[in-house]
C-alpha cells in the first residue's frame, strides 16, 4: 500500500479546493474507460464517447499518448499537475503544455513501466496532451461546469461536516477505495506498493471530481500534495432527480419532498440541495420547513452554513417505506406535491439559511 507520513499541523492546515483541470482530466479518464459507474455517467458517455473515439481515430499518436499516459497503475505525472488555489482551466492546462518534452517522455516511461513506443519519442507530447484536454473541456465539461461546480461544492460541504463530527480520520477513511487513516500520523492514499512519503510540513489539499475517478499528485519543489477523489453517494450522479423514491413515501409526502428526505442521509445545506435536486432555493426551503415541522429532519450550524439531516423518525420512515413496497416513483413533476403551506405553521426557529 502507498501511504504518506503527516503531522498534526499538516492535517490541520489541509483544505478542500475545486479544480476545473482535475474535473477535465477525470472526464478524460472516464472517456478512456468507456464505461460509466452510474446512470449519470452512462448518459454522459452516450453523448460524448462517439466524438471522442472519432477524434482519436483521426489522431493515432494522441491515442497512443492517452493509453501510455493513463498506464495501468500509474498516471504520467505531467498530465496531472497539482491543483493551485482559484486556478482556471486555462491556467491549469498551460502547466500541462509547459512540461518539458524530455520530462514528459520520462513520465510516460514510468507509467508504462518500460520503454516508450517509437512513435512517442517526440517533443510535441505536452502540446498534444494540452490540446486533448482543451477539447474535453470545451466539448464535454464546460457546458455543464456551473452545475458540476455546485455538486462539487455540495460534496465539500458534506466532507466539512464530517470533519466537524468525527475529525479528519472519518473523512480520510471514506474519500475513495484505498484511502484510510492508519494511525501514528500515517495516511494511506492507495493500495499500490509504493514507498512511503514524508510530507510533514507540506501543503495538503483534497480535490473532488464528479466522475468516478481518483489519483494523487505532488509538486516536490513547492511541497504541495493533492488527493483527488470522486464525489460520494448521490452527489456522484449530477442529477439527483433520478434518485428512486418508494411509491408509498412519494404518495405520503409528495415526490420532491420525499426525494429531499432521502438525500438527507448525509447532512446538506439548502444550497447543496438546490444543486442536487434542480429545485429553486425557495422550493427547497418550503420542503425543509414541512419536514422540520413534521420532526423528520433537524438542523445544526457548521461554520457559516446550516446543515439539515434526517432525525431518527426520518430514518425510520425512509427505511420502512423502502421495505414495505418494492415499487418506486421516478417522476419529477413537483406539481403533485401537497403545498407546503398546508402543513407549515411558521414555527419559530425554522427560517431557512444555506
Amino acid at each position: 500500500m502507498g501511504w504518506w507520513q503527516v503531522n498534526a499541523d499538516t492535517l490541520a492546515g489541509s483544505r478542500f479546493l475545486l479544480s476545473p483541470l482535475a474535473e477535465t482530466f477525470a472526464s478524460l479518464k472516464l472517456l478512456h474507460a468507456g464505461a460509466g459507474g452510474h446512470p449519470g455517467e452512462q448518459a454522459w458517455l452516450r453523448a460524448h464517447l462517439p466524438a471522442y473515439r472519432r477524434l482519436l481515430a483521426d489522431d493515432p499518436v494522441t491515442a497512443l499518448l492517452v493509453r501510455a499516459g493513463l498506464g495501468r497503475d500509474w498516471i504520467a505525472d505531467f498530465l496531472t499537475p497539482t491543483p493551485h488555489d482559484e486556478e482556471s482551466f486555462e491556467e491549469g492546462v498551460e502547466r500541462v503544455r509547459a512540461a518539458g518534452p524530455a520530462e514528459a517522455r520520462a513520465h510516460l516511461r514510468t507509467s508504462l513501466a518500460g520503454p516508450l513506443p517509437a512513435v512517442l519519442e517526440r517533443d510535441d507530447l505536452p502540446e498534444r496532451a494540452a490540446r486533448l484536454l482543451e477539447w474535453v473541456w470545451a466539448d464535454a465539461v464546460r457546458p455543464t461546469w456551473d452545475r458540476r461546480r455546485r455538486v462539487l461544492e455540495a460534496d465539500v460541504g458534506v466532507r466539512t461536516a464530517q470533519v466537524s463530527r468525527g475529525g479528519w480520520a472519518a473523512v480520510l477513511d471514506t474519500l475513495r477505495p484505498g484511502t484510510r487513516w492508519l494511525g501514528e500520523n500515517r495516511f494511506q492514499v492507495n493500495l499500490h506498493e509504493y514507498p512511503p512519503r514524508e510530507i510533514s510540513g507540506a501543503q495538503l489539499v483534497f480535490v473532488p471530481v464528479t466522475p468516478t475517478a481518483g489519483w494523487v499528485a505532488w509538486d516536490e519543489a513547492r511541497r504541495r500534495y493533492a488527493v483527488v477523489y470522486p464525489c460520494a453517494g448521490a452527489l456522484a450522479d449530477t442529477d439527483a432527480r433520478r434518485v428512486s423514491v418508494p411509491t408509498g413515501l412519494g404518495a405520503l409526502l409528495g415526490r420532491t419532498r420525499a426525494r429531499v428526505l432521502i438525500l438527507l442521509a448525509s447532512p446538506l445545506s439548502t444550497t447543496q440541495l438546490t444543486a442536487l435536486t434542480g429545485q429553486t432555493l425557495g422550493s427547497v426551503g418550503r420542503h425543509l420547513r414541512v419536514l422540520l415541522d413534521a420532526g423528520l429532519v433537524e438542523r445544526r450550524r457548521a461554520g457559516r452554513s446550516v446543515l439539515y439531516s434526517r432525525t431518527g423518525a426520518g430514518q425510520i420512515l425512509v427505511a420502512a417505506a423502502s421495505r414495505i413496497g418494492s415499487g418506486t416513483d421516478q417522476g419529477t413533476d413537483p406539481g403533485t406535491d401537497p403545498p407546503a403551506s398546508a402543513h407549515a405553521h411558521g414555527r419559530p426557529g425554522t427560517s431557512i439559511r444555506s
